[in-house]
């Protein structure tokens, strides 16, 4: 498989997006753990949380942490970075072991562990398609060293549409798993997600703005070369 050709793009586009929306996912769930691990006796469903406190505010940490290291991740595979693709699979084994344990301890102290699961289902998800990139057939055209930030442009700009699409809808899609006495705690940090959202958002219609201009230089680039070619065939 050629690393230039339709097929290994593609799979190139499908896993950035897939690590950029998983990291960012991750980073949200870390956030919005912080209402178990600091607030634990505030609402009935989260007392029995109160003596492992501690435990929760490490998975704050190491989500919030797993996020940060995913996003950037997708930034390294973007770049086409040395040892991109090896990062990218740590972060992801790290956020799916630290990401089970978190569900075996929320179903053992409260009986129930959403929504964390969602976001260790997309990792193991994410996981697994990274995995599969190994195949050799696969990564020979796959291999994101191969690659270059001008042909990943456009999967870092659907990446960020789509994390933005994801931090200004999260307290809807999450709602139903914050929601007690009738009040929804997803919706918090409303001006900081608003902003970040309509950030991520103006960020990567920009990116695909600028990557659409550069295809088409380069395809009249190309379409000079061939015009150049022809008439030179002419004199031979």
């Amino acid at each position: 498989m050629s690393p230039n050709g339709f097929v290994a793009k593609s799979l190139r586009f499908l896993g950035i997006v897939l690590m950029a929306l998983t990291g960012g996912f991750t980073l949200l769930g870390g956030v919005g753990t912080t209402c178990a691990a600091f607030f634990p006796t505030k609402y009935d469903s989260m007392a029995a949380l109160a003596p492992f406190q501690w435990l929760y505010i490490l998975f704050v940490i190491l989500g919030i942490a797993l996020g940060v290291m995913g996003i950037r991740a997708a930034i390294l595979l973007i770049k086409g970075a040395d040892k991109s693709y090896c990062n990218a699979l740590m972060v992801l084994i790290a956020g799916v072991v630290i990401g089970f344990i978190h569900i075996y301890a929320s179903r053992a102290l409260r009986g129930k562990s959403m929504p964390v699961d969602a976001v260790v289902y997309t990792t193991l998800l994410t996981l697994i398609v990274f995995l599969l990139f190994r195949i050799p057939f696969l990564w020979q055209g796959v291999d994101f060293t191969k690659g270059n930030v001008k042909s990943n442009k456009p999967a870092g700009g659907a990446a960020a549409i789509l994390l933005g699409l994801m931090t200004l809808t999260i307290q809807y899609s999450m709602a139903s798993t914050h929601t007690w006495d009738g009040v929804n705690y997803a919706d918090a940090f409303n001006a900081a997600m608003t902003t970040t959202g309509v950030t991520l958002l103006l960020l990567g219609a920009g990116i695909l703005f600028r990557a659409e201009k550069a295809w088409g230089r380069w395809n009249q680039v190309e379409a000079g070369n061939e015009a150049a070619l022809r008439a030179l065939s002419r004199f031979e």
